[in-house]
């Protein structure tokens, strides 16, 4: 008896097995099935902000490039949902169906939750993360009337002089103003915000020598350089910059200088079918890295090309909210 309880056991397992089996090849076909019959239509690429801004232009770069890229008769059109410091859109994504027809070009999904904000949506369970598209190149500049040629004369120059050396941002709690705040937590010197309202006024209050120095996107420094009304001395970046390459980075100076990145990255709705995302990944890396869309689209508005895969997009998003949570926790920094 025990006998063949065990083997109606055996047979049940064997059964069993087969039918997992059976079902994981039945969907992996069905999913290489969707990868190559998708675009049957036309994909929504969200902009969850007012159109002529970094993230728009970026949207339809993507937009333009994608259709002959997967080679599909099928257009992608650019959307624009902005609202709630680009919260509205972003919701708007999460909640769309998983079939690769609503995309999302954004900076990090999780940027908002650094001050503790309850977000409509889950940034790292809602979104299925496709690449980290491009970095927005950040430059540390100085007025004219601060003598400081280096990083490290502008370090000393503020220990000489506690609470009188000032720094433009574009807000509270902005990437601008994160670089400048942990430079004054590792440097350990007493240096005052300024915040203004755009990347407009903090470059024209440091022609006028407004203000000392700023953090502000390289690609509204650089016309005014040359001039000798400002300097760019160092970039909060891990590695130099290829758009201005002889500019030093901030951690050539001071190691122990962490910045998180700004940038901007492609995502879908979470669930998504993964050859979906994969032919995504390939195409918009293989749109921004190329040499002369980089010189002609990217470095224009500021942006230098990334392109990373879909695992590592997810793991910057929860490095880079960690960071951020860290910098504000120890400066108590409030956003505007």
């Amino acid at each position: 008896m025990n006998e063949e309880m065990h083997m109606k056991a055996k047979d049940q397992s064997r059964k069993r097995s087969f039918l997992r089996v059976s079902l994981a090849a039945t969907l992996t076909v069905a999913t290489a099935a969707i990868g190559q019959t998708w675009p049957s239509r036309t994909v929504r690429v969200v902009a969850p902000f007012t159109p002529g801004g970094t993230v728009d232009l970026m949207a339809r770069l993507l937009a333009e490039k994608l259709p002959a890229a997967i080679g599909t008769s099928a257009g992608f059109v650019v959307e624009n949902r902005p609202g709630a410091a680009g919260n509205v859109g972003t919701d708007y994504v999460a909640k769309q169906p998983a079939d690769g027809y609503t995309l999302l070009v954004h900076g990090s999904v999780a940027a908002s939750a650094v001050f503790g904000q309850v977000l409509p949506y889950d940034p790292f369970k809602d979104f299925a993360p496709i690449s980290q598209l491009a970095v927005t190149i950040l430059v540390l500049a100085t007025s004219a009337n601060v003598p400081a040629t280096n990083l490290n004369e502008l370090i000393a120059y503020a220990r000489a002089n506690p609470g009188k050396l000032t720094y433009a941002s574009v807000g509270a709690g902005t990437p601008q103003h994160f670089a400048s705040e942990l430079l004054r937590q590792i440097a350990k010197i007493d240096i005052v915000h300024v915040p203004y309202k755009g990347g407009a006024q903090v470059v024209a209050a440091l022609l006028a020598g407004d203000v000392g120095f700023s953090v502000n996107g390289a690609n509204t420094v650089t016309p005014h350089a040359g001039g000798g009304k400002l300097r760019m001395i160092a970039v909060p970046m891990p590695t130099r910059s290829a758009y201005i390459p002889n500019v030093p980075t901030i951690a050539e100076s001071l190691p122990a200088y962490d910045l998180p990145t700004s940038w901007l990255g492609l995502y879908a709705p979470a669930g998504t079918p993964r050859p979906i995302i994969d032919r995504l990944n390939q195409e918009a890396n293989r749109i921004v890295t190329d040499p002369q869309i980089a010189k002609d689209r990217l470095f224009t508005i500021g942006l230098e090309p990334i392109g990373t895969t879909p695992e590592k997009h997810m793991e910057v998003i929860r490095s880079d909210l960690a960071k951020y949570v860290r910098i504000a926790k120890d400066g108590n920094i409030r956003p505007d």
